[in-house]
């Protein structure tokens, strides 16, 4: 049998039919994101939110007791003055991912994340020291690597960035 030699090619052999198939599965595969993305359950958005939201609190709640245990311990002064500037910080970058994700209302205000003053005075309670701070930090480390797990992009970077700062001021800053 004689063999037929073909002429040669420059490159891989596609067909028209083949790179037909391709172009209508791209075309179609393109068309269709925006299509899925519009079935996503809002619910996970507000689950989101609501971890942030428990973040920030957590966040203030560190501040506020470091700011507290400057008093007890006016040696430790410079390390926990750090630990409230940055929880503060770590409680605003929360509620501006928290108010980026509400949007805003109708009229252009943006939603508030924090609560309604209370009415009713409250008695100041004793600052907590320094072992109740420890014991805060490590919680809200706990929390922020759980959020983290939970969440998506970069609400999840923050999340693990303040769990990574929480861990820090507990093995660096306030051992």
């Amino acid at each position: 049998m004689p063999t037929v030699s073909r002429p040669p090619t420059s490159g891989p052999a596609v067909s028209r039919r083949t790179a037909l198939r391709f172009a209508a599965a791209s075309a179609f595969g393109v068309a269709s994101v925006p299509l899925l993305a519009g079935c996503a359950d809002g619910e996970d958005a507000d689950t989101e939110v609501d971890s942030l939201v428990a973040q920030s609190r957590l966040a203030r709640r560190d501040a506020a007791g470091a700011a507290a245990t400057i008093a007890l311990l006016p040696d430790r002064g410079a390390a926990l003055e750090l630990v409230r500037a940055q929880r503060t910080a770590h409680a605003d970058a929360l509620d501006a991912e928290i108010a980026r994700a509400a949007g805003t209302y109708p009229d252009g205000t943006a939603p508030t994340t924090s609560a309604p003053p209370s009415a009713t005075p409250t008695a100041p309670a004793p600052p907590p020291g320094l072992d109740q701070l420890r014991a805060d930090l490590a919680e809200s480390q706990r929390s922020a690597a759980d959020s983290a797990r939970a969440l998506t992009a970069y609400r999840a970077g923050l999340c693990a960035s303040i769990s990574a700062a929480c861990g820090t001021y507990l093995a660096v800053v306030l051992p």
